[in-house]
Formats: structure tokens, C-alpha cells, sequence
């Protein structure tokens, strides 16, 4: 007899991260759609029960001390054990206004917003640090946990460096390197209670967080995700990767 496997998603009432709900749900998993606001949540999570999946919606805004907190307090009344986290939730505040007439980034790094950038590390850096530590007591019950941190390639150094045609968004692309390093962090202290800790690049996805400008769907944005998501004993930890294996940081 086995006992169905738990895992959350933040951010998961649209786009990649409903997505990525979704996938997982049809894997078998009971899956917590992490979404701030009840009405989009709650609607999220019935779409996938209507379509038999075994989804709920469970409140928690990764910007919020308290409410990762009762996010947490909720979740641990309610399952014994969380076998995967997927720390997705993100926002880029002033990318899209900051977009050409041809889909390019216009905004160099002396004109980005403080304020902007600010509320950008306070969802993609200490957002998944957050939930990631209130969560960690479920994530040490289960026999071999799995943390997903979804970045970016603008997280890497190496391409930004490397690549002028690269789109040089400091407040975004600087919170995903972080991330990168917060990746590593949790890796290396997690490693010897078996739990795998890695970085996800989807790609450019048309989603709300860049007006749909991506030119790949969040089908193939997910794959990458629920791979590591769902990793083989054995696997790779404090890793970086895309849907085609290692990226360099």
C-alpha cells in the first residue's frame, strides 16, 4: 500500500505555476495551489478538480512573514509530510512598461526603480526563503523531499556576461541570481537528510509577467520544472538547469 505524495506550488493560479499544479496532479500527487488571493485561487484549484485532479487551494503570499506562517500552520493540520515544494511564485514590477515597440527591454540599470527592485527580492529572494524555512519541518518528514527554485536566465552570470543580446534587467535578473545562490545554500545543508535542492530555468514564457511577450508556452516551461520536481534517488542537488541539463551560474 503506498501513501499518495503531497506537494506545493506558489503562485500556482496562473501560468507556469498552474501548469506545473496541474502536471503534478496528474502524476499522482495531491497538490496545494499556493495562490494570495482566495477568489483566484480557489477558482485555479476547482478548474483542475473539475478535471479530476486532486488539487486545493491553500492561501499564502510569500511576501508576507504572517502569512507564510498560517500557510504553513494550515498545511501541517492537514498532511504530515510535503514531498515537494515548488517555490515559483515571482513578479518583475516595471518590465513591462519598460518594453519596446519590438518586445525588447528598453530600461538600462541607471534608470531602474529602487522601489521596484525592493519589492522584486521581497518575492524572488526572501519569498522562497520564507517558505522554504516555515515549510521545513513537513519537507524533513517526507522520506526524500525535492525543492524546485524556479530562476531564470537572466539569473546566470555566465550569459549576461557573455552575451550582449542578453536583455540586461538588473532588478529581475539580479533577484533570480540570488536565488541561484539561496539555491546552492539550501542544497548544501539539506543534502544529508536526502532532500534535492535545484534551480529551474523555464525559458521566455508568454505570461502575465511579461504581457505575454514569451515565445514559449507554459506546457514547455513546466517540463524542466517537474523534473526536478519528481527526481530518481540518486539525482542531482545544488544544480542549475533548463529542460537541456546544466546551465553555467
Amino acid at each position: 500500500m503506498t501513501t499518495q505524495k503531497n506537494a506545493l506550488v506558489t503562485g500556482a493560479n496562473k501560468g507556469i505555476g498552474l501548469e506545473t499544479a496541474r502536471r503534478l496532479a496528474t502524476m499522482g500527487y495531491k497538490v496545494w495551489l499556493g495562490a494570495r488571493d482566495a477568489k483566484r485561487g480557489e477558482a485555479a484549484a476547482q478548474a483542475l478538480r473539475n478535471d479530476g485532479l486532486d488539487v486545493e487551494w491553500l492561501e499564502v503570499d510569500v511576501a508576507s512573514d504572517n502569512s507564510v506562517a498560517a500557510a504553513a500552520k494550515a498545511l501541517a493540520a492537514r498532511t504530515s509530510s510535503l514531498d515537494v515544494l515548488v517555490n515559483n511564485a515571482g513578479i518583475a514590477p516595471g518590465y513591462v512598461d519598460a518594453l519596446g515597440a519590438d518586445g525588447r527591454y528598453e530600461r538600462p540599470p541607471s534608470r531602474e526603480d529602487v522601489a521596484d527592485m525592493r519589492a522584486t527580492y521581497d518575492v524572488n529572494v526572501f519569498g522562497p526563503v520564507r517558505v522554504t524555512q516555515a515549510l521545513l519541518p513537513l519537507l524533513m518528514a517526507a522520506p526524500a523531499a525535492r525543492i524546485v527554485m524556479v530562476s531564470s536566465y537572466l539569473g546566470s552570470m555566465a550569459r549576461a556576461a557573455g552575451n550582449s543580446q542578453s536583455p540586461n534587467v538588473m532588478g529581475y535578473g539580479s533577484s533570480k541570481t540570488a536565488l541561484n545562490a539561496i539555491t546552492i545554500a539550501f542544497a548544501r545543508e539539506l543534502s544529508q537528510h536526502g532532500i534535492m535542492v535545484n534551480a529551474a530555468a523555464p525559458g521566455y514564457t508568454a505570461t502575465d509577467l511579461n504581457a505575454h511577450k514569451g515565445g514559449r508556452t507554459v506546457q514547455q516551461a513546466a517540463g524542466v520544472i517537474v523534473h526536478l520536481a519528481t527526481l530518481e534517488p540518486g539525482g542531482p542537488t545544488g544544480g542549475y538547469f533548463d529542460e537541456n541539463g546544466p546551465l553555467a551560474w
